[in-house]
């Protein structure tokens, strides 16, 4: 496999070269409760096995929306959000540090090269000093 350049877009087809795992994408809850399309969509590094690593959204989530991912992301089987719209199938079989996004006036999908895909923070803190390891334990 050729190396890819990051100051270009990758040639057609190098996105899909993959093992593929998982069945599960999440799914804004808005596609569900408002009946809105999916306009918006990444895939991520899988989280857990289940887990394809596609987030997928209607691009009318805001903020504060979004914040609160364990009530307004819902698990969704890959196959059935892809029975809802027929241009998925294909597109879902890209790897992860895809994006997609497509305007509401147009049912064309566009890759998009330039957002970031949001990568989930931990805090870890990283000690050799006994006392200071002992004293942090006492503090959880």
């Amino acid at each position: 496999m050729k190396p890819l350049n990051p100051d270009t877009a990758p040639e057609p087809g190098y996105e899909t070269a993959q093992t593929k795992n998982g069945f599960l994408a999440l799914v804004s809850k808005l596609v569900f409760d408002e009946k809105l399309p999916v306009r918006f969509m990444y895939k991520t590094v899988p989280e857990h096995l289940n887990d394809t690593g596609w987030r997928m959204f209607t691009g009318y989530e805001t903020e504060e929306f979004l914040s609160d991912e364990q009530l307004n992301l819902i698990p969704v089987p890959l196959e059935k959000i892809c029975q809802l719209d027929p241009a998925l199938p294909e597109l879902v079989q890209y790897n992860a540090g895809t994006v997609w996004e497509r305007t509401p006036d147009s049912s064309e999908w566009q890759q998009v090269h330039d957002f970031t895909i949001p990568v989930p923070r931990t805090d870890v803190k990283i000690t050799n000093d006994i006392e200071d390891f002992l004293s942090s334990r006492e503090r959880s």
